[in-house]
């Protein structure tokens, strides 16, 4: 790792070591110092632009030229004459200071390229053909060549280490400002500017008195060809596989106007090419936000969904994706805005895996598992939403938003275990949900803000889960504790269960502003949850006749018919005051607690008062510099799966009886982070540090059924702490054409559980440093090279494990003859433990595409996919009773002939 790290940063040196320094500062005409002028060279001979800065506080600017070459430099600031000059090379650095000119007329200097990058107070505008070569395709080639702006491996938009929350396109929020499809559909070719919005406030009259330091945003401004017409692309494909045919048809339209925008995008293909995943849908939070989120409560209402193998990197043995989504806005009149969406996702996922298992104690008898499974999931998902912005004036604003979830899902899978034998398990579900949002924001005048927000989600899920296990002798005893007739050609055994949940979250806040430097801000709201659940355990006879089951497991039944209902009604007060670079943020919310849950004719209730203080507190050393710390003291409440103490089958090997008498737990979390990006030098650096202490964590009880690895498993209060922590820091530095970047994540997890009866402290170590520089020539071949290690080190007392991952790649990307594009990029991956290397597999995959010029409309590509056709790859994991690797198998070689017509 470190030799590539030296190579990394020599290929950096070795590219400026044939230029120059150019220096200097910018002042104005009575000798103060412009900060955030601009300043660009042009190189007069091929009159292409060749390098750019912009000026710090001190006025200072740095640009990196090649020797022995002739230059047009323009210096320019907003207000202000622009100066141009013309400077020649050599073989030594050059220092040149600038003084410019006040002029209300306006400059008539004409400026032959556009600057490449503008800061504006919090805003950032980059012009995208100041960085692009001409390869790019997709939004997220274009971002990961801008400055401070990186697209991570989930598809989501970083700008300085934050993640973007939203996107729009001249203006308009695009698929409620979803990040991953916007950087995976938009075409390069339609994108004029990037507009980077930061400190960005979703309600401009909140933007005085709310902290958004976090907050960024993207808008994308068009090509004046884009606007008012059709653009896009569609993009069709087909390809020979060993047993099939492949296909793939990708349609992506797009039109803007002032008044009116559509989208639409659709993708079938069974090559893997995944444009919508189930976890994508159930992160997508169709742009709700809980009032209740900053109240210092945290409650969810579970999650129901079916116990899904995921597919990792989006690669399995075989998917088949369907996809279509539309999203629209319209304008009828400037003081309202309509918007909305509908997607649909179908998806067919066929997966194999083969999975050691190693269990915590060796000491309590459970045995080592060994298993095979060959899975098929079916997905169905849908999602519709609907939304009303009305600003009658600049004081009142009203929002309204509804929308709809629902989906149906299966998953059939065979499973052979070297301890229980052959499981043929199903599960299905067809849950649904809707959502609404009202809000209303009022200034009543320039020191007193109200605003009123209000959610409310209604739930309702069904799953099913199914178990057939042909080897009764290995479930036997497990058997017995259920209940189950053993007279039986094998143990058929099922679980219906539904969950109905309706939750509302309301608040009123009123903001009053003191002075201009302080505001207080005075918070009412409360949480109400309701959850119904019913479950039933039975087993089906050979003739088809059921049985609901008697279990003799902790005096359990085999049914549950719950009702959970929880409230929170609370009062916040939190005091602003900016005092030089500081901004202190310290308050508080008063909570009064009311839970009860009935079951079985029995009343649980927990009724309490809490007081939650918090504070935050932020350092602006610079416009581009700051510190900032947060401290909050957090309620953490349970949901009404883990109530129920009834069983419930979440597996055939994990059995589960809730706990009616759980109790609320108490956490303190800290977190400490810093980030820096400086235009002067194009260097990025941020760190965070996060701690998080709980007290009487809900933990579960494991007990496992002697000899076998079926256990039984109940939530308790934990009387010990469990901590987190975690450290992340990241150095990103642009010398010339070169970036580099370096970063480092590492977290630690200490928690207590219970395993037949015995208690241990587990305790988890979690590594991963990354390294990697980047070029970006406007007409050279451009490469990525890139490594990464990590260590996963689980102690769970009596034994411990350690894996290790290393993994070189590489990316490279040339436009030839101003026709032909070639991409290709290769990954070498060796997973292994303290004593030997598990597994080695690679991936190759490259491209080459023909187009005619840059205006012609249709462009052909040949790409191929697993070059090396690698067959599997292995991963580890961990839980709270065991680490596990797990080898599972992936896609084969795959090539395709492509034709995109472009609008």
């Amino acid at each position: 790792m470190k030799k590539l790290i030296f190579l990394m940063f020599l290929l950096g040196t070795l590219g400026v070591s044939a230029q120059v320094k150019f220096e200097g500062v910018v002042k104005d005409s009575v000798g103060n110092a412009l900060e955030l002028a601009n300043v660009i060279a042009i190189n007069k001979e091929t009159q292409k632009l060749e390098s750019y800065g912009i000026t710090t506080p001190e006025g200072r600017f740095r640009l990196s030229l090649d020797k022995n070459t002739n230059y047009n430099v323009q210096v320019s600031y907003i207000g202000m004459k622009t100066f141009q000059d013309v400077i020649t090379t050599t073989e030594a650095d050059i220092t040149k200071n600038f003084m410019l000119d006040y002029d209300n007329t306006l400059d008539e200097i004409e400026l032959v390229y556009e600057m490449p990058v503008v800061v504006k107070e919090d805003t950032i505008v980059y012009n995208t053909d100041s960085f692009t070569s001409g390869t790019e395709r997709k939004l997220e080639d274009v971002l990961n060549k801008l400055p401070g702006v990186e697209v991570n491996d989930d598809g989501e938009i970083e700008v300085e280490g934050k993640t973007v929350g939203k996107v729009m396109i001249e203006g308009k929020d695009f698929f409620d400002g979803d990040s991953k499809l916007a950087t995976k559909n938009i075409p390069a070719n339609a994108i004029d500017k990037v507009e980077v919005l930061k400190n960005y406030a979703e309600i401009g009259q909140l933007s005085g008195v709310t902290n958004n330091q976090d907050n960024i945003a993207i808008n994308l401004k068009l090509k004046e060809g884009k606007k008012n017409f059709w653009f896009g692309e569609v993009t069709g494909g087909a390809g020979v596989a060993i047993e099939e045919g492949l296909y793939l048809v990708q349609p992506k339209l797009f039109y803007y106007s002032p008044e009116y925008s559509i989208n639409v995008i659709g993708d079938l293909n069974n090559i893997g090419e995944v444009a919508f995943t189930r976890r994508d849908y159930f992160n997508f939070s169709g742009g709700f936000r809980s009032p209740s989120r900053s109240s210092g409560t945290n409650i969810n209402l579970g999650s129901n969904s079916l116990g899904f193998l995921t597919a990792q990197n989006n690669r399995a043995k075989e998917i088949n994706t369907k996809f279509a989504a539309a999203n629209f806005s319209y304008s009828p009149k400037e003081t309202l805005d309509l918007s909305g969406f509908a997607i649909f996702s179908n998806s067919k996922t066929i997966m194999e895996e083969h999975k050691a298992t190693q269990y915590t104690d060796p000491e309590l008898g459970i045995p080592d598992e060994l298993s095979e499974s060959n899975t098929v999931q079916r997905s169905d998902l849908g999602m519709l939403k609907l939304s009303v912005s009305y600003k009658p004036n600049a004081n009142n604003q009203l929002d309204y938003d509804i929308v709809g979830r629902v989906s149906k899902e299966s998953q059939e899978q065979l499973f052979l275990s070297s301890v229980n034998g052959t499981i043929n398990e199903l599960e299905n579900a067809n849950p649904y949900s809707v959502n609404q949002n009202f809000n209303y924001y009022y200034t009543l005048n320039e020191n007193n803000i109200f605003a009123v927000e209000a959610q409310n989600l209604i739930q309702d899920e069904d799953p099913f889960y199914n178990a057939f296990l042909e080897d009764k002798a290995d479930y036997e005893d497990v058997a017995d504790a259920l209940g189950l007739d053993d007279f039986q050609t094998g143990y058929n055994v099922s679980q219906e269960k539904r969950v109905k949940s309706n939750q509302t979250d309301a608040k009123l806040d009123y903001w009053n502003i003191l002075n201009k430097k302080s505001d207080l801000n005075i918070t009412l709201g409360t949480i109400y949850s309701k959850q119904d659940f019913n479950s039933g355990i039975f087993q089906t006879f050979d003739d088809g006749s059921e049985l609901e089951v008697t279990p003799t497991i902790n005096d359990s039944r085999g049914t549950n018919d719950i009702t959970y209902r929880f409230s929170d009604l609370y009062l916040g007060a939190h005091y602003r005051l900016k005092a030089g670079l500081f901004t202190f943020t310290p308050g508080f919310s008063a909570h009064a607690y009311s839970s009860k849950n009935e079951q079985f004719d029995e009343i649980y209730e927990d009724n309490f008062f809490r007081l939650l203080p918090d504070f935050n507190v932020i350092l602006q050393l610079k416009k581009s510099e700051q510190i900032t710390f947060n401290y909050a003291m957090q309620t953490d409440f349970t949901d009404v799966n883990q109530l129920a103490e009834g069983l419930v089958l979440n597996s055939y090997s994990s059995i589960f009886s809730g706990n009616p008498e759980l109790e609320s737990a108490l956490s303190h979390n800290l977190n400490l982070s810093y980030f820096s990006f400086n235009m002067f030098n194009y260097t990025n650096v941020r760190a965070r540090i996060n701690y998080s202490k709980t007290v009487d964590r809900i933990r579960t009880s494991s007990e496992f059924v002697p000899g076998g690895v079926v256990r039984v498993s109940s939530p308790f209060n934990s009387g010990l702490a469990d901590e987190s922590a975690s450290v992340n820091g990241n150095f990103e530095k642009t010398i010339g054409k070169f970036r580099t970047t370096l970063n480092g994540n590492l977290s630690y997890n200490k928690f207590n559980q219970f395993v037949n009866n015995q208690a241990s402290t587990n305790e988890n170590y979690a590594q991963t440093y990354r390294a990697r520089v980047r070029t970006n020539f406007r007409e050279a071949p451009n490469f990525e090279l890139g490594y990464r290690y990590s260590i996963q080190d689980n102690d769970q007392g009596t034994s411990r494990t350690k894996f290790y991952t290393n993994a070189p790649s590489i990316n490279f990307d040339a436009l030839i003859f101003k026709k032909f594009i070639f991409k290709t990029n290769y990954s070498h991956n060796r997973f292994s433990d303290e004593q030997e290397t598990l597994n080695t597999f690679e991936f190759w995959d490259a491209s080459l595409s023909y187009r005619k010029n840059e205006d012609s409309k249709w462009e052909y590509e040949l790409k191929a996919t697993n070059l090396l056709d690698t067959q599997s790859q292995i991963t580890s994991g961990s839980n709270n009773i065991s680490v596990s690797v797990t080898e599972y198998y992936i896609q084969p070689r795959f090539i395709t002939f492509r034709m995109r017509y472009n609008l």
